[in-house]
Order: C-alpha cells, then structure tokens, then sequence
C-alpha cells in the first residue's frame, strides 16, 4: 500500500498536500482499494468554503457511494478536470493526477491529521 511521507491524511481517508495557501485534495490509496473501480465523482460545492470534517461529495465506485469529507477548512476552488472526465484516474494514480479538489486554505490547523506512520497504524 502506497502512503507517501509528504502528504496528511484524514481518518476518513482522505489526503492533502498544503502548498503555501493551497490544499490539494484526493483519496488514499487504501481508500480507492477498498472502494473498487470508480465509476463517478459528484463534487458540487466548487465555490463554497467548508470547515474541516464537513462532507464536500461523493465518489461512486461500482459496489458502493461513499462521502467526501474535508480534511481541511477552505473554500473550494476546482475539481480536477482530468477526474471529471476519468474517474478512474483516483484508482490508477490516487497521489498524482487522480487528487480530486482543490482548495484555499480558510484555518492552516492540521493537528488533528495524521501523518504517514499515524495513517499506516490506522490502516492496518
């Protein structure tokens, strides 16, 4: 299972890569394993400013929907297009092409994530 250092992950598993500002949201891998083959993304808060914990969508994979939460507090900005076209991208690269929204961070609190270690106990 891949859980790169860099990022923060979520309970809810969800990570984040901080980039000054800017937060950039996707699924872990262990998340898009255990959900299967993703059919569908339904992000429709592009514009709203959420608080940390707060559902953002869903993701619609072929046996299940799952909510989306927020790992941070921010205002969304984008969906990745790539995703929008290719759900299927949070399966084959779920850290790179296949990170979901993006955000501009409204709190930079990130005490309650966890990093890679943290998230590695968690998962098992």
């Amino acid at each position: 299972m891949n859980i790169p250092s860099e990022l923060l992950y979520s309970p809810e598993h969800e990570w984040v890569k901080i980039e000054n500002n800017t937060a950039y949201i996707g699924i872990t891998d262990y998340a898009q394993k255990e959900l299967g083959d993703i059919v569908f993304l339904d992000v429709e808060s592009i514009g709203d400013t959420l608080a940390a914990g707060e559902v953002f969508g869903s993701v619609e994979a072929v046996k299940t929907v799952s909510d989306l939460f927020m790992p941070v507090s921010g205002k969304i900005l984008e969906l990745n297009p790539e995703v929008e076209s290719s759900p299927d991208l949070v399966n084959t690269d779920p850290y790179g092409k296949g990170w979901i929204i993006k955000v501009e961070i409204t709190d930079s609190s990130t005490s309650h994530l966890l990093h890679a270690e943290k998230y590695k106990e968690l998962v098992g």
